[in-house]
């Protein structure tokens, strides 16, 4: 049994347990977790997609907060971060401090750690993309946030369900 079927299988414990790798509200486990069965990997998306739009600010802080900050070496996030982060596992330290530095700024505007979806990026196009969001409002900028933790999820479910 793979993917779905395992998910839509498992005793509901082991199904929340499993999702909270791909996403750290607990209201968007809880209620994907009840929103079983899916009947295929693109039921499971959309599920996915609507109930986290469906999420308030406290969720969708919840969730960024059971991310490493961009460039943090520590095993905070654990190994799907680590991967994700790989384009910054090899970045210089200056540029990692340049991260750093706008990681803390970052955070006494929003209030929250930055969140980008890092599959694919070097720790330069992530320290880019940072100091562009600086610029947002702070309205506009947990929307923007809130639809990079949706892709982060979305990738996560995807790797964790085509094992």
């Amino acid at each position: 049994m793979h993917g779905v079927e395992r998910l839509n299988a498992m005793p509901a414990p082991d199904a929340e347990a499993m999702l909270q790798t791909c996403c750290g509200s607990r209201a968007w486990v809880r209620r994907m977790a009840e929103s079983r069965p899916f009947q295929d990997l693109d039921d499971l998306h959309a599920t996915s997609d609507r109930v986290w739009r469906s999420l308030g600010r406290e969720d969708w802080l919840e969730a960024f907060a059971a991310h490493p900050r961009i460039g943090d070496r520590s095993d905070r996030g654990g190994r799907l971060s680590r991967q994700e982060q790989a384009g910054a596992a090899d970045a210089g330290e200056e540029v990692l401090a340049e991260l750093a530095g706008g990681n803390r700024h970052y955070e006494e505007r929003f209030g929250y750690i930055f969140i980008v979806s890092a599959t694919g990026k070097s720790a330069e196009e992530m320290l880019a993309i940072l100091r562009e969001r600086l610029d947002n409002d702070p309205e506009t900028e947990l929307h923007v946030a809130a639809e990079e933790q949706r892709k982060i999820t979305a990738l996560r479910l995807e790797k964790l369900l085509r094992s």
